[in-house]
């Protein structure tokens, strides 16, 4: 079982950037995928990015160029780097720790974080 703990939203107008962290305890070692989620209000959850421990990483279509996803294995830490951000931004991100990457995220997900809460204002 991996703990995760999501940190950095906050709210912030359309066009700005914002850095969510995600620290995972213990840290996977081989053979996982890590993945970011959001939720909107009234919405389903849906699959932001994901990475694998090759370091292949995915996203969905529509937040390509706008969000990257990447890790420091030497902090235990997900990052997931939002820029340009849009009022449709606005949503619950999660962590996720699974093990397969699939087309947005990962399948097979046995841990969730609890979540941050991004507000995105016009």
């Amino acid at each position: 079982q991996v703990q995760l703990v999501e940190s950095g939203g906050g709210s912030v107008q359309a066009g700005g950037s914002l850095r969510l962290s995600c620290a995972a305890s213990p840290y996977p070692v081989r053979n996982y995928c890590l993945a970011w989620f959001r939720q909107a209000p009234g919405k389903e959850r849906e699959g932001v990015a994901g990475i694998n421990a090759n370091g292949i990483t995915v996203y969905a279509d529509s937040l390509k160029g706008r969000f990257t996803i990447s890790e420091d294995r030497a902090k235990n830490t997900l990052y997931l780097e939002m820029n340009n951000l849009k009022v449709d931004d606005t949503a619950k991100y999660y962590c996720a720790a699974g093990k397969v990457l699939v087309e947005v995220g990962c399948a097979r997900i046995n841990d969730w974080g609890q979540g941050t809460q991004v507000t995105v204002s016009s």
